[in-house]
């Protein structure tokens, strides 16, 4: 049973032209997340957006997850966003995914069906389909429908784990915590730390298509090094990736950035879909939601891992050393790992 939580005024035509795309041929329920019980639930939300990106019904609902943590424990999730213009899809969609993930929700790969004003994000699906932008946006929301019913990720008796980072050992505050996980996790993990702070690592320059199909194909990228060299290799054999970021300006690191773009030829021959994410951020001041964010859409959204429940770690400390000593710090590391573990293992 699918349950259909639809926040605001009623719609236009449009919307529920695509939402009754998405559910034909399923039994769903519509329902109130005010009252009415929503853990252990496969969930559609569905939200029309105003040209402005303002909905005051998508907010209260984003307000209520925010204060009700574990709502959604157990549920599984997938976002339909219908836009009235082109602009603030992406960034709604985002938003409500980390707060429906911090409340217990769990997200397959590509969990957004966004549907801006012109439907110009459709063009390359439309082609590819023969169809017009119209019919390829709601083939692609009966497809997410169908994969937030089938959603089953595998288990493992003992997870592959690829831990990649760009920080200093002696200074980083996110590495010190990643420390202490990593020592409640060796005994049942096969752990890969890859360090990419050191070198030259190029960023993606955008080849056309076809060439990065082509190195793609081969397990390769047309800039080598470190990416080709380690990270494809552990990639392909990890379960989850585990990325710790540092706050840099609201922002992931260069080189964290840069990995993550060039994973794009990797992602054209090898589907993400069976692989977790999962993420420790640490914030001198604050804005670690929006680093999170980041590696939701990235991630996520764009590259197809799957987000398990809270799947990351959220802190805030500046001098080197000061995150080991926070309120409670330990008892949230055993919590991280413990969720690890309990997400990935048989």
């Amino acid at each position: 049973m699918l349950t259909v939580i639809c926040p605001g005024s009623p719609a236009g035509e449009r919307f529920e032209r695509l939402l009754s795309a998405a559910l034909a041929g399923h039994a769903f329920q519509r329902v109130s997340w005010l009252t009415d019980p929503l853990a252990e639930r496969r969930l559609f939300f569905a939200v029309s957006l105003p040209e402005s990106g303002v909905s005051h019904g998508f907010y209260d609902l984003l307000a209520f997850l925010r204060a009700h943590p574990g709502c959604l424990a157990g549920s599984v999730g997938g976002i339909l966003i219908d836009g009235a213009g082109d602009l603030y899809t992406k960034a709604i969609g985002r938003e409500l995914v980390l707060a429906a993930n911090l409340a217990g929700c769990r997200f397959p790969g590509r969990p957004l069906v966004e549907c801006t004003g012109t439907l110009q994000n459709f063009t390359v699906q439309a082609k590819n389909a023969g169809c017009g932008l119209s019919e390829a946006a709601d083939l692609a929301s009966a497809d997410l429908v169908r994969r937030i019913l089938d959603f089953s990720p595998p288990r493992h008796s003992r997870p592959k784990l690829l831990v990649l980072h760009a920080s200093n050992h002696k200074t980083s505050n996110t590495l010190a915590l990643w420390s202490r996980v990593r020592k409640q996790l060796e005994n049942t993990c096969s752990i890969t730390e890859i360090g990419l702070r050191n070198g030259t690592l190029e960023d993606c320059s955008g080849c056309p298509y076809t060439m990065c199909l082509h190195y793609g194909e081969q397990g390769d990228c047309f800039y080598g090094g470190v990416m080709v060299q380690e990270v494809y290799p552990a990639i392909r054999e990890a379960d989850a990736v585990v990325l710790l970021c540092p706050n840099y300006n609201d922002a992931l690191s260069a080189n964290l950035t840069a990995a993550i773009n060039r994973l794009t030829a990797l992602y054209r021959t090898a589907p993400f879909t069976g692989k977790a994410v999962f993420g420790i951020v640490v914030s001198g001041y604050s804005g670690g939601d929006i680093v999170a964010s980041q590696l939701v859409s990235a991630l996520n959204m764009n590259k197809g891992f799957w987000l398990p429940s809270r799947f990351c770690l959220l802190a805030t400390a500046n001098d080197a050393g000061t995150a080991l000593a926070l309120p409670g710090i330990d008892a949230r590391l055993e919590a991280f790992a413990a969720n690890l573990l309990h997400h990935l293992q048989e």
